[in-house]
């Protein structure tokens, strides 16, 4: 590691973990209201269209602005994160320390897009309820233009993902990191199957409201790890 002290490696981790749970709020804001079909009529002919799209309808411009702005401004503080994971990986060498850090990072990047584009999703679920049926077309075809946008950033940034995550498992159970070879479980996708896992047997309002909240939760559980074994094997 070129930083080596624990104080720094503290600061950084909790820095990525207040950044975790930031977009996780922004996600709650977004994405944990249901909303029942028959209250909104307007809508019930383009269900599929949606495909759940349709819980931002009854979302005040406040909370639509929040939720999606929270994620973007959350981004920074998550960087810092993989910027420890780089670190703790470093002793094995830059050519292999950095790919993962930089996979990591695009993913994020790229999701700073994807997140705050859920503002413009929740602006076009509202104004096809209020809009006629016959004036619906024009917003159902942007709302799926945008859906096909939001669908190959999604891919990139989850290719990103899955690579960064299994390259970080492997790199680690080699031994030659600065991470206890313990941490060659611990990776973003196995923090998500962690929390899919552990949803089934919480209750279920906590099921509901985290709903859209689970790949930044598997980061906030992904970089308290991080931080704790770094910090234990310094």
């Amino acid at each position: 590691m070129l930083t080596n002290t624990v104080s720094i490696i503290w600061i950084s981790g909790l820095l990525a973990i207040f950044g975790a749970l930031i977009y996780a709020v922004g996600d709650v804001f977004l994405l944990a209201d249901k909303v029942n079909p028959a209250d909104y009529p307007n809508l019930q002919a383009h269900a599929k269209t949606l495909s759940g799209s349709e819980r931002m309808v009854a979302l005040s411009w406040r909370r639509l602005l929040g939720g999606g702005l929270l994620g973007v401004f959350a981004t920074p503080l998550v960087l810092a994160g993989f910027w420890q994971v780089y670190q703790g990986l470093l002793p094995a060498g830059i050519g292999l320390a950095l790919p993962p850090a930089l996979l990591f990072g695009c993913s994020s990047i790229v999701g700073v897009f994807v997140h705050g584009s859920f503002i413009y999703m929740g602006e076009y679920v509202q104004a096809l309820n209020k809009l006629e049926p016959g004036s619906q077309p024009v917003v159902v075809d942007m709302f799926l233009r945008h859906r096909k946008i939001m669908t190959i950033t999604y891919a990139f940034l989850l290719s990103c993902v899955l690579i960064g995550s299994i390259w970080f498992s492997v790199l680690v159970a080699l031994g030659h990191t600065a991470f206890p070879r313990w941490m060659a479980v611990v990776n973003p996708v196995t923090a998500f199957l962690f929390w899919a896992g552990l949803k089934k047997v919480l209750p279920a309002r906590v099921s509901e409201l985290t709903e859209g909240a689970g790949f930044n939760i598997a980061y906030l559980l992904f970089f308290i790890l991080t931080t704790a074994g770094l910090a234990s094997a310094l």
